[in-house]
């Protein structure tokens, strides 16, 4: 079947090419936007005249001539609006404001002990308001807000199950969007994760790779072919819940053996509290775990065995998961990436026994060059892409 459209379909589309192509590549002369897109150079002139009008791209000084006159070069605009984009974990809220191009302007980070919806949404609102303050002026303002979640989210931004929160079919989008009247993208954390690690961090080059975010749970972000992967239902890389013993310990998610049970947060928590001296009846904490690993007595030693185990079973996890993607890379992000220098030598030992050798030889095992930024920054790109998408829609 042919397919056709009219002039304002294709002036849209084009419009839309040129934009892309000045935020991907700029500074970026007019003559090398045709050259690489293979638009006429009068199309791309018209449609870069419009764009300097929208405020979305400016001009700049003069780029090196080819023999005839100096081309005047093009940039984005990324200031010319903001996103918000959050990370509600499971005992933080990390939120940040971010210019077009994903540069922090501005953070927040508040810890989390209720974790009621009631409770838990006063405070992801509040947070939201304040960073709203912060933003400078522009021409489009807030664009939108993008939140990844620690459960599964449907395509309506429901968050139907979040475990490790206690939330079930909680409408976060529809929330979200009544308090602060912009678009607001819903997802799950890892899939924000890998978008962020894909978008601005060790996976720019990559076009096939696994983010494993290791928190008190486990998620994995899947990105196949340059596109984030989600599955017929698309609740794909719910990985924490692999079940690596048939009569392991009970998981949050009901089932036994879970791979979170043995490699997550809360199942280094419980080993700590079973063979430690912390002497208080209480869990202790990553962070006092993180400082004790790096003393130089014997029970600085025994915590950093603790990592190395919880080292072996994300190697166990990982493994099977290479075997069944073949990714390029792994990135392994979130708060147990803090722990990398206590857990590296493991988890490659382990996987280098366990992983099919042709699928290991190509596969690379990277901490994610975000930090803990890589959740909140990959909700920012959503907003951001979802802004960009919409304009594209309502060009005239």
């Amino acid at each position: 079947m042919k397919i056709t459209g009219d002039h304002q379909l294709i002036k849209k589309i084009n419009k839309y090419i040129v934009l892309d192509m000045i935020r991907r590549h700029y500074p970026i002369s007019r003559a090398d936007i045709s050259a690489r897109s293979g638009l006429n150079k009068a199309t791309v002139s018209a449609l870069v005249n419009e764009l300097l009008e929208s405020s979305l791209v400016t001009e700049t000084g003069l780029g090196e001539s080819s023999g005839g006159r100096k081309p005047m070069l093009l940039l984005f605009n990324d200031q010319a609006g903001y996103a918000i984009g959050v990370d509600l974990g499971v005992n933080y809220i990390l939120a940040m404001i971010t210019d077009l191009s994903g540069n922090v302007v501005k953070e927040r980070k508040v810890e989390l002990t209720d974790l009621s919806v009631e409770s838990v949404l006063d405070k992801l609102k509040k947070t939201i308001h304040a960073l709203i303050r912060k933003a400078p002026p522009s021409p489009y303002g807030i664009v939108g807000i993008g939140v990844g979640v620690p459960g599964l989210v449907d395509d309506q931004g429901a968050v139907l199950s979040a475990p490790n929160l206690g939330w079930d079919n909680v409408p976060l989008r529809e929330l979200l969007q009544t308090e602060f009247g912009v678009e607001v993208e819903i997802d799950n954390e890892a899939n924000a994760g890998a978008l962020g690690e894909k978008e601005f961090g060790a996976a720019r080059t990559v076009s096939n790779l696994l983010y494993i975010s290791v928190g008190i749970g486990i998620g994995a972000g899947i990105i196949l072919g340059d596109s984030l992967y989600r599955g017929v239902s698309g609740f794909s890389g719910e990985v924490g819940h692999m079940t690596l013993a048939e009569d392991g310990m009970r998981c949050g998610c009901g089932n036994r053996g879970c791979w979170e049970t043995f490699a997550s947060e809360k199942a280094l928590l419980h080993k700590a509290q079973a063979s430690l001296p912390i002497g208080s009846g209480e869990l202790p904490s990553l962070p006092l775990l993180l400082q004790q690993a790096k003393r130089a007595d014997a029970d600085a030693e025994k915590v950093r065995e603790l990592f190395a185990g919880i080292g072996h079973w994300l190697g166990v996890g990982i493994a099977n998961l290479v075997n069944v993607f073949n990714p390029e890379l792994v990135v392994i992000g979130n708060r147990m990436s803090l722990a990398g220098e206590w857990m590296t030598a493991a988890i490659h030992d382990t996987l280098d026994s366990r992983s099919l050798a042709f699928h290991r030889k190509h596969t690379s095992i990277a901490y994610s060059e975000l930090g803990m930024s890589s959740s909140a920054l990959g909700a920012a790109s959503m907003a951001i892409n979802r802004f960009f998408s919409s304009m594209k829609a309502t060009w005239e």
